[in-house]
């Protein structure tokens, strides 16, 4: 299990836009990480004190990070920069303010491809077993010459 202070070294992500809290299990396929900043009256992505729904787009986008930084440290490679280039299929399945969610937040993604730094992954993040928020993400590396 990897903490918050690991985590926040392994991506571009710093201070409190770090987002994920603890990373529970990974394998060359799949990340579970759990947080609990969508409770933190800090958080960079409030708007007028609210966590929408649709910045838990951020909180997979961040999973999905750490899981091409574990891969690259693992096989001694060097992390690209990467970006989010397309959505698809995202279902909110609650309108509720996340920042209500009282229970921790439960971040799956599963990447389905990966080619030349380029990655597909599916995410589902949920809490107490409810659903949040799932679809995919394409990332994009950037690489410098």
């Amino acid at each position: 299990m990897f903490s918050s202070d690991e985590i926040c070294q392994l991506i571009p992500h710093a201070g409190a836009m770090c987002l994920i809290d603890f990373v529970e299990k990974w394998d060359k396929d799949s990340i579970l990480c759990t947080t609990q900043t969508h409770q933190k009256q800090d958080n960079p992505l409030l708007s007028n004190g609210i966590l929408h729904t649709s910045a838990l787009i951020e909180y997979g986008a961040q999973a999905m990070a750490v899981h091409g930084a574990l891969i690259a440290k693992e096989s001694k490679e060097k992390m690209q920069k990467g970006y989010l280039a397309a959505l698809r299929g995202i279902d909110f399945y609650q309108n509720a303010e996340i920042n209500s969610v009282t229970s921790p937040l439960v971040i799956e993604a599963t990447r389905r491809l990966a080619s030349h730094g380029n990655m597909i992954y599916d995410f589902l993040i949920t809490s107490e077993g409810e659903n949040l928020i799932s679809g995919r993400a394409t990332v994009v590396a950037i690489f410098n010459d």
